[in-house]
This record gives structure tokens, sequence and C-alpha cells, in this order.
């Protein structure tokens, strides 16, 4: 690749120095001068950086190479997206259920017996919350639960989109309110599928997957609830 295509000095800067994450990269003056821009603009492409999630930069330590993650980036673009229009999610959201869809076989092979045992453990906090005297929205449950099932997957991509669409899901309210009715045929397939990952009847459990991702485009807004009981 041409480091000119990446349209800053600094990243060009960090990728001819060859710098391994964790590595701390000189401090503002000595970079102005080895590279030969101006400080201001060589603070806003460090800015750029860091919003990126490309370098740590902190009083004590400096500036350090972080390992490559994702999910800045997207996370960065999808809250825009989400702030100028939030029925953008829904988009965002049949990306995701896609991806989940499609690397759900490669994700669950890769399982250990703890992340099966967690969310197994996941599953009981979950019934323990919709059984409670106060019912409770089992969200942590149910972001920890999706994550869990796709976290041993080394792709940065995958993992980083996932991520992102629970930020989004948080950020559009999904978390803050749901009816009864709902939540108990959402955390009803959770159980299936947790079953078929335990029983490794993985097809089936892929088949699960996909008709639980559909649960979220019938979901009813708050707006439009028409008196139904509603958790918040």
């Amino acid at each position: 690749m041409n480091l000119s295509e990446l349209n800053s000095d600094f990243l060009s800067h960090i990728l001819a120095k060859g710098y391994a994450p964790g590595d701390r990269i000189p401090p503002l003056e000595q970079l102005r001068e080895t590279i030969g821009i101006g400080i201001g603009k060589l603070r806003e492409q460090m800015e750029v950086a860091r919003s990126l999630g490309i370098v740590d930069i902190r009083p004590k330590t400096g500036i350090r190479l972080q390992e490559y993650d994702f999910l800045p980036a997207v996370r960065f673009s999808l809250l825009f997206a989400l702030a100028t229009d939030p029925d953008r999610f829904q988009s965002f959201s049949a990306l995701r259920n896609h991806v989940e869809a499609s690397f759900w076989h490669e994700a669950v092979a890769l399982l250990t017996d703890e992340d099966k045992d967690h969310l197994q453990e996941l599953m009981r906090s979950a019934w323990a919350k919709l059984s409670g005297a106060t019912i409770q929205i089992p969200h942590a449950e149910h972001k920890d639960l999706h994550l869990t099932v796709f976290s041993r997957l080394n792709n940065p991509f995958v993992t980083g989109l996932l991520e992102a669409y629970w930020e989004g899901y948080e950020a559009v309210e999904l978390n803050l309110y749901s009816d009864y009715q709902y939540l108990r045929e959402v955390w009803d397939y959770h159980q299936r599928i947790v079953d078929s990952i335990l029983n490794d009847d993985l097809d089936i459990g892929q088949q699960l997957l996909i008709e639980h991702a559909n649960l979220l485009r019938h979901r009813v807004a708050p707006e439009e609830r028409n008196g139904q009981p509603v958790i918040v």
C-alpha cells in the first residue's frame, strides 16, 4: 500500500518506522521535527488517530501504539449516523444479523467449556430478572450472551461490528423498554439457542438465531404501544 493514501503524515510515520502495539512513540516536538509538518496539523492528525483507537495519548505515559481495533472507527460513524437519523439503526441491525448468521458455525465451534458455562449462567440470571417480584430487563445478559457466542473469532472486523451494534442499540434506547410478552419470547429463543450449543445442534441453533433476529423488526416503539404493559 502507498503510505500517502492514508492522507496522514503521522500514521505514515508510524508505519514507516515499524512500531508495534505497546511501543512508545516520540513526543510531539520530536515528531514535528522528524515528520516536518506544523504542530497544529500534527495535533489534528494525532487526534484523528486517537479517535480511531490507533494510539493512546496520556500525560504520564505519552503516546503509545494500540492493538488494532475496528470498534472505535465503526462506533464513531454509527453514533453520528444515528444522531442524524435513529431509523438507520434498522439498516445496521440487518447487517449485524447477517454477520451473526454467517459466522455462527465458525464462532460456536471455537467456544470453550468455560464459555458454555458462562452462557448458562447468563440464562439463569436473565430468567431470575424476568421472574422476580420486580421484573427487570436483562439487557446486560442479552448483550453479554451474543458477544460471548462470537468472542473467540479472531476477526477484529466482525467483533468490532458486533460490539458497535450494542452501542447503537443503547443509543436508540432499545435497552430501556420492552413489554413482558416480547421479553419472554426473546429469552425463550435465547434458551433454545444456548441449548442447541450445549447439544451440538448447530444447524438448529443457527435457524433459531435467524428467527430470533427478526423479533426486533416487529418491536413496538414507546409512543406506539397503546397502553400495553411496559417495563422500564
